[in-house]
């Protein structure tokens, strides 16, 4: 944001204070006060500041050098987590999933640009980089990311893909908005999302929607697979199937624990309780 459209009530200290927490990541679990500061954009002394305070608040660790950050992090998501009934209700339907097809399934969001892991029923590790809850990756290179933007009403998808950041991950990835634009006009027709080594190479992916009783997509369901075990036909043959069903599975139960139709968390669309459902492709 930028500082002149800031709101009068906006807090500036707590702004730099989780820009400090957000530096930390998979491939910087640690850094020195240089590094912090240069990632945030702080002075040496503003940087030295925040980070004590974050370690007297018990957030953060430091070992005279390098500074970390300590599992009470958690806390700090595990309210918005246990607020959901989504992840604890889709989770038994996905342990279910993966039995039947002995590959990892997980349920996402769709937070800004990002997609979410709210929760995950692994069986192999099949990515170089560890899935967890609370994992994130970018929307549009991942099969429930391209879900969820398909769900985003056709006049404000145009200026949606504008403001992707859209980098090469693989050599497979999309990266033209033109393309991106019409694989996810695909995805809205067929009612599932594809993506073959576009995130990582050797993953493929295949999602399904989650809605809601208005409509409104409010998750979606993966299953991850090897490339070199698992063919993009056999991905469609045996895995979407028995997806779909899950799916159907878990919107059943939502309707049940959700009686009022509610907005998507991640596009803002709703639509109404007589919108049909994509029909079930044919593998």
């Amino acid at each position: 944001m930028h500082p002149e459209a800031r709101a009068p009530h906006f807090v500036r200290s707590f702004e730099r204070g989780l820009a400090v927490i957000r530096s930390f990541d998979a491939e910087h679990p640690a850094r020195t006060l240089s590094e912090v500061a240069r990632a945030c954009d702080l002075t040496r002394a503003a940087a030295r500041r925040l980070l004590l305070t974050l370690a007297d608040l018990g957030y953060v660790h430091c070992d005279g050098r390098l500074f970390r950050l300590t599992p009470r992090v958690l806390e700090l998501g595990y309210a918005y987590l246990a607020g959901l009934t989504l992840p604890q209700l889709a989770e038994p339907h996905l342990e279910r999933l993966v039995a039947e097809v002995k590959e990892s399934s997980s349920l996402c969001v769709l937070d800004g640009d990002d997609i979410v892991y709210v929760a995950r029923v692994p069986t192999r590790r099949i990515m170089s980089a560890s899935i967890t809850v609370g994992t994130r990756f970018p929307a549009y290179a991942t099969s429930v990311g391209r879900i969820m933007l398909a769900d985003v009403p056709d006049a404000q998808l145009d200026a949606r893909v504008g403001t992707l950041e859209l980098r090469p991950l693989t050599a497979r990835t999309i990266v033209a908005p033109a393309a991106l634009r019409a694989e996810l006009a695909r995805v809205r027709r067929q009612g599932y999302a594809l993506v073959d080594q576009e995130l990582e190479e050797g993953l493929r992916s295949v999602a399904a929607p989650v809605r809601d009783r208005g409509g409104a997509v409010v998750a979606a369901v993966n299953i991850a697979v090897h490339a070199g075990r698992t063919s993009v036909a056999s991905v469609r043959r045996d895995l979407l199937p028995p997806l779909l069903a899950a799916v159907a599975r878990i919107e059943a139960d939502l309707r049940i624990t959700d009686p009022a139709p509610a907005a998507s968390p991640g596009t803002g669309t709703h639509r109404s309780s007589s919108s049909p459902r994509p029909p079930a492709p044919r593998p």
